[in-house]
């Protein structure tokens, strides 16, 4: 766990870069600190492993105050990811990933088998890539080396300054998606570090904005700070499409769901279109498809899984024909989300 307490960071000419800011980041937790150029969310984070002293407050690590600790003990409990990488251009990526625990005196078998661990666990083939150099991997895959390398001591805490910033969009998404995955086993303690609020609200379990000068405006998790930003500054910077961004943060549940009328191939539609005054049907015989009552066209049907987020189940409803989204689990259908149910679950 890690708990700032009044912290506070003045500099030689007055210049105030983080002022009284108090928030905690629980074990496995990710916080992501959000806000314009000028907000002192770097400064926030170089505090917390003593790149920069602060000037008053305490900041404690796992119930350790850091300025009681030696700065290199530290440093190597926690992994540190930045926009750059930082990767050493005249060693491969298997002795790039090995810095810190040949710094720490691992032996070359221990070493060699965490960093094959590692490479795997970040998507990249150990046989393929591990005798490569930085100058021969793409954007993102040199991002994944940094945090592979990060990770390479199993520190408990990660801290990671806009480490998808550098990176073209469709690669950004992709390694937002594999960080999330990575997290899922790993649960590392990490603070985080954007200027991009859809990537605070992906990835965030709770999301810090703050504003020029170091000042926490809000601390809460995605779905909060959307539904009810606290001031005015949180409310301008999440910005006026905040209805849509929730869609992000929620995600379809089994309850709610419309049993709707089905028939198993179609042949009793006539008679089902009468019972249940529908225009649509759903034929459920494995791959759900509507029936639509008008000329009876059979339409492929938007399907996605239990759990998948709102934005999902909306942009598939775009994309498809008729009334609703099909929700299966393990290729079971278990009913209906409409149109109007995500537009009225954006809205609460």
């Amino acid at each position: 766990m890690i708990v700032l307490d009044r912290v506070r960071k003045q500099y030689a000419d007055g210049t105030v870069a983080v002022n009284e800011l108090s928030l905690d980041v629980a074990e496995g937790e990710i916080a992501v600190l959000v806000g314009p150029s000028g907000c002192g969310k770097t400064t926030t984070m170089r505090m917390i492993n003593r790149l920069v002293e602060p000037t008053s407050g305490r900041i404690l690590v796992d119930g350790d105050d850091i300025t009681s600790v030696d700065r290199v003990t530290l440093r190597r409990r926690m992994g540190y990811v930045i926009q750059q990488v930082g990767l050493f251009p005249h060693q491969t990526v298997a002795d790039n990933v090995a810095t810190v625990p040949q710094l720490l005196g691992w032996d070359k078998r221990r070493t060699r088998a965490r960093v094959s661990e590692l490479l795997e666990l970040v998507g990249l083939e150990p046989d393929r890539h591990a005798k490569r150099y930085p100058h021969e991997l793409s954007g993102g895959q040199r991002q994944r080396v940094g945090v592979a390398r990060a990770l390479a001591a199993d520190p408990p805490v990660l801290l990671m300054d806009e480490p998808f910033g550098a990176v073209d969009p469709i690669a950004r998404d992709r390694l937002q998606a594999e960080f999330l995955r990575l997290q899922e086993q790993v649960r590392k303690t990490i603070v985080f570090v954007t200027h991009d609020i859809d990537e605070a609200i992906r990835l965030g379990d709770r999301i810090a904005v703050m504003r020029v000068g170091g000042h926490l405006e809000q601390y809460a998790d995605p779905s909060v700070l959307l539904s009810e930003p606290a001031t005015e500054f949180v409310a301008d910077f999440v910005g006026a499409d905040r209805t849509l961004r929730r869609l992000s943060v929620l995600h379809v549940r089994p309850d709610g769901l419309v049993d709707w009328p089905r028939v198993q191939n179609g042949s009793d539609a006539p008679q089902a279109f009468d019972a249940y005054d529908a225009d649509w049907l759903l034929i459920d015989d494995g791959q759900p498809k509507w029936l639509r009552r008008s000329d009876g066209a059979r339409v492929d049907s938007a399907v996605i899984d239990v759990g998948a987020t709102l934005a999902d189940a909306l942009a598939a409803y775009l994309a498809h024909e008729g009334p609703g989204v099909v929700v299966r689990s393990e290729q079971q259908t278990l009913g209906v989300l409409t149109g109007p149910q995500i537009l009225a679950a954006a809205r609460r």
